[in-house]
């Protein structure tokens, strides 16, 4: 690896695990004091003590994975399926937020499961609470940032996420 002043790194370690269980090891390029401390740019490049700048990357057959899967991600068809997915998120994070599903009050699966369904009963009963009387139009809320998001990008999006099910 060549940084921006033309060093080279003296050597490569890894692929080492990182500090969470879920993510992909890293490859580590470091270069060495005596390459970094006499650098006129070296505070731009690295803040860690020792003055020598280390740089993390995945393995090539993550990396390719990872471009494949943002490339993938600019498809139609793929935004269509995560539109579908970004009806639910405001669900997911009205229960979570608004009434505290992140912890159980209970031990036990069949109690964590019933919790979960009374819960849900209660956030549809204050939804329909908050519904107009019959006849009335309900009365139409802002998009949200997803939705303004897909609307400047001319990305089409269903008005409902029934309307998206194949």
């Amino acid at each position: 690896m060549t940084c921006p002043q033309g060093e080279t790194s003296r050597g490569w370690h890894g692929p080492y695990p990182t500090s969470s269980p879920t993510a992909a090891p890293l490859i580590v390029a470091r270069f060495t004091k005596s390459q970094c401390r006499p650098c006129p740019v070296r505070t731009r490049c690295t803040t860690t003590a020792d003055s020598a700048r280390t740089v993390g990357f995945p393995p090539r057959e993550l990396r390719d994975l990872q471009l494949r899967v943002r490339a993938e991600q600019q498809t139609s068809e793929w935004q269509a399926r995560y539109a579908v997915r970004s009806g639910v998120e405001g669900t997911i994070s009205e229960l979570a937020h608004g009434h505290g599903m992140r912890r159980c009050r209970y031990r036990g699966q069949q109690k964590a499961h019933l919790q979960h369904v009374f819960t849900a009963i209660a956030a549809n009963i204050e939804r329909l609470s908050r519904r107009p009387p019959t006849g009335e139009a309900p009365p139409s809320r802002p998009p949200t940032a997803f939705q303004n998001f897909l609307d400047q990008h001319g990305i089409p999006r269903p008005r409902s996420w029934r309307s998206a099910r194949d």
